[in-house]
Order: structure tokens, then sequence, then C-alpha cells
């Protein structure tokens, strides 16, 4: 039975040893930081300087210089292509992945855990470092550019296609299992239906995001719009830079509305 005379001076949030634990895990993290600052080479005064440098840069492109207007949508448009074929490829791939790494649906555990590092693998590299490797191997272009945000993507998408797979009602499975039905059917009736709703959401988002990363691709020679910012900085050409800027800029917000539009109308 709970005690009536208990006075707001005698309430704590936490106990003693509680506050103990956050004051530790807070000392932690501090010195964790401090030693974080104190273990880089900084260089202070260009930080100090820095919001002047800025200002210069940023009074170098304006106006922007809209003579390569043409050639800049252009390769936005190339920019797009790639983002769109690399998720389309990459949703595909990542069907069989997600299948076998779940638990509930994979074979054996030899195929969960082959489908758990190539998850693991994927998503551990960034899109940069694979644009680097198969800029090596396919030389520059967009091929590589495409094969690397497929590469990034694959985790991405069968890491929650599988997550989804694994927490689906198995109501319907057993069911299905229990008239006799083969394997294809029970996954195409009983466990498809169910994670529809993620898998459009999931390959949604992930255009979106292949829409961001693609424009940083020709940075490293793997085709798209990175290819004439990374010319524009090289040459100082600081005016055609702020169009690149710019024409990014547009089309990731024009990214991000065509993404809300499709969730809303499919999801």
């Amino acid at each position: 039975m709970v005690s009536l005379d208990t006075t707001p001076e005698d309430w704590a949030r936490y106990t003693p040893r509680q506050r103990l634990q956050r004051f530790a895990i807070f000392l932690i993290c501090g010195l964790a930081v401090f030693w974080s600052l104190a273990s880089i080479d900084v260089i202070w005064a260009w930080v100090w300087t820095a919001p002047q440098q800025m200002g210069d840069l940023f009074g170098r492109m304006i106006p922007p210089d809209t003579r390569n207007l043409g050639t800049i949508l252009w390769v936005l448009v190339e920019t797009v292509n790639i983002a769109t074929l690399a998720t389309a490829v990459a949703v595909i791939l990542s069907l069989p992945v997600a299948y076998i790494s779940a638990q509930n649906t994979t074979p054996n555990r030899a195929t969960l855990w082959l489908g758990r590092f190539i998850l693991v693998s994927s998503r551990s590299v960034n899109t940069i470092i694979w644009a680097l490797l198969f800029v090596a191997i396919f030389g520059p272009g967009i091929v590589a550019g495409i094969v690397a945000i497929m590469f990034r993507s694959i985790g991405f998408i069968g890491k929650l296609l599988g997550e989804a797979i694994e927490e689906i009602d198995r109501r319907p499975v057993e069911a299905l299992e229990a008239t006799g039905a083969s394997r294809f059917k029970v996954i195409l009736y009983a466990i498809v239906p169910q994670v529809m709703p993620t898998f459009w959401a999931v390959s949604i988002l992930r255009w979106d995001i292949n829409l961001r990363e693609s424009t940083v691709l020709g940075l490293v020679g793997a085709g798209g719009i990175g290819i004439i910012l990374q010319g524009a900085i090289d040459t100082f050409n600081w005016p055609e830079a702020a169009t690149v800027l710019l024409a990014i800029l547009a089309l990731v917000i024009v990214g991000e509305v065509v993404s809300a539009f499709l969730r809303k109308r499919i999801i």
C-alpha cells in the first residue's frame, strides 16, 4: 500500500546509484570528446578566418554563370538515370538476399549467414569507396556510378525487407502450409502481401537517397553532375560552380516532392 505521507522533498527521479552511473557516463563522454579534439591536428588560424573565407567564396559565386546551363541540365538528367537504374537493379537483387537473411524464411543457417554477410559488407562500404573501386574496374563513366550505388543499396533494402519478413504474422503462413501449398505459393500469398507496404516504402526512400548520392559520384569520375562541379572547382570557376550547386539543390527538392507523391499514392 502506497503511503500518502510522502512529501515532494522525499521523491527523487533517480536513485543514488543511478545518479552515479549517469555521472560516470557523462564524464566518459566528455573525456572522449576532449581526447578526440586533443588528438586531431587542427590549424586554428584557418578555423578563425573561415567566416571571412566563406564570405569571399560566396562573393565570387555571384552572379552564377548560366552559359553552360544546357550541359548542366543534360548531366543532371544523367544523374537521375544513374539513381533510378541503380535503385531498380538493387531492388531486384535485394529480394533473394532479404529472403535468405530472414530467420523465418532462410533455408538453413549457412544461407542465413551468407545473407547477413552480404548485407553487412554492402552497408559497411561507403558509396564513394564503391565508386572508386568500380571506376578502377569499369573506367570512368556512369557504369561505375550505377554499380557503386547498386552495391550500396542492396544492403540497405535487403536489411529492411529482411526485418519486415521476420515481423510478419505467422498465421497465414501456417494456414497455407496446413493445406499443402507449395513453398512458392506460401511466399506469394502469405508473405508478399504483408511486406509489400514496406517494400514500396523502402524502395522509394532508397531512390530518394540515391538521387542525393549520385550528385557526388562525379567527384571520383563515376558520372553525374559531380563531374562538372569538380571541373568548375579545379579551374576556380566559382560562378559555374554556383550554377551547379543551385541545379543540385533544385534536383534534391524535386526528388523530395516526387518521393512524397509516390509514397502518398502507392503506400
